[in-house]
């Protein structure tokens, strides 16, 4: 580290789309925690635009050149989920800590091949679950855990995958194959019940799905050609956690002329509703809502200390409290960002509700 600040290499940034470019720089370049040194793109010319446009120092065209800089200590992981393995597997080699996007693998296997590398090397290893760093998701989980609605007893979410509907933009179109790993399941799927288990501090004690693909196609804008949606746009589960919670969650392709993203909390002495208007990474921001005894439904304000003003509300505020909890743990020891053992958890979650579909359509 140099004088507490943590050097980031990050792999995979466009100058004009991606993760990288939209999530990832915003946030670190507003955290005084972090310095961006070097970015890399396969593209040396993409590299030296993105470099050039971000005000970053150093341009590489290749991931074993950005891990072995002496002045990157976490390296971040911003491509394809096909490629995570080999990536993160050169990062982790090198010694690098590592922060990779989620999902972490293609499938419960990979994931785990890289969760055993990074404790044998010793390094750090998160994993960008960043939907747990939320305002509105931490509201929620303080307020379940202060007794606001007594006993849990069930929870209910309603979700949009924002895309695999009836159209998609060609740069999507590489989801709908499933050996490439990041369909609906994977995705927001996955990113949205693991909030959802954060706020509710368990897991799955039992778990059961089906999973269909009730388009057999989708058309791609950029084309107007129809491809096939080869994984599920329609995904149905129903469970109980370890707490003694029924839990049940749907989750539909594209998105809704009526609800997008509604979660409620149903517990003995009152209830929880979140919403938002866009979909499952809110987006467009969170409204949690909540009501005791005989009250009405009322929108409860969250409180400041669960973000960061300095940045916009949605995914940026997220991503950078994400970040924030990354560095606490680097620099300081705590255990507060999710890490590998955390999403080898959820690839088993999604494994187990594969393997109890018996609709045979899988992701």
């Amino acid at each position: 580290m140099s004088k507490n600040r943590i050097r980031v290499g990050i792999v995979g940034v466009h100058p004009d789309k991606g993760w990288a470019a939209t999530g990832h720089i915003p946030a670190l370049r507003l955290l005084p925690e972090y310095e961006i040194t070097t970015i890399s793109h396969h593209e040396r010319e993409l590299a030296n635009a993105a470099a050039e446009k971000f005000g970053i120092k150093n341009a590489v065209a290749t991931t074993e050149e950005l891990v072995s800089r002496r002045d990157v200590d976490l390296v971040v992981i911003s491509v394809k989920v096909p490629r995570h393995l080999d990536l993160v597997t050169q990062a982790i080699n090198a010694g690098k800590s590592v922060l990779c996007e989620w999902p972490l693998g293609i499938n419960l296997a990979d994931a785990a091949k890289m969760n055993e590398l990074a404790k044998t090397k010793g390094v750090h290893a998160a994993v960008g679950l960043q939907t747990r760093s939320a305002p509105a998701i931490n509201f929620v989980r303080d307020l379940v855990r202060e007794g606001y609605v007594g006993t849990v007893r069930s929870s209910t979410l309603i979700g949009s995958g924002i895309i695999w509907g009836d159209s998609m933009n060609e740069m999507f179109k590489y989801t709908l194959d499933p050996q490439n790993g990041a369909g609906m399941l994977r995705v927001p799927f996955g990113h949205s019940v693991d909030a959802v288990l954060y706020a509710l501090d368990s897991r799955f004690a039992e778990v059961s799905g089906t999973l269909a693909s009730v388009r057999k196609t989708t058309r791609i804008i950029e084309t107007g050609q129809d491809a096939p949606m080869g994984v599920p746009d329609q995904i149905a589960v129903s469970g109980v956690l370890e707490s003694g919670v029924f839990i049940n969650i749907h989750f539909r392709g594209g998105l809704s002329r009526a609800t997008n993203f509604h979660w409620e909390i149903n517990g003995s002495e009152g209830d929880i509703v979140v919403t938002t208007p866009v979909g499952y990474i809110g987006a467009g921001g969170y409204q949690v809502r909540g009501a005791q005894g005989d009250d009405v439904l009322r929108q409860l304000d969250i409180p400041s200390k669960y973000g960061d003003d300095r940045f916009e509300i949605g995914i940026p505020q997220s991503m950078a409290v994400a970040y924030q909890r990354l560095a606490s743990d680097i620099l300081t020891g705590t255990r507060l960002c999710p890490t590998f053992e955390d999403a080898i958890a959820l690839h088993r979650l999604l494994a187990d509700i594969e393997s109890s579909d018996r609709s045979a359509h899988h992701v």
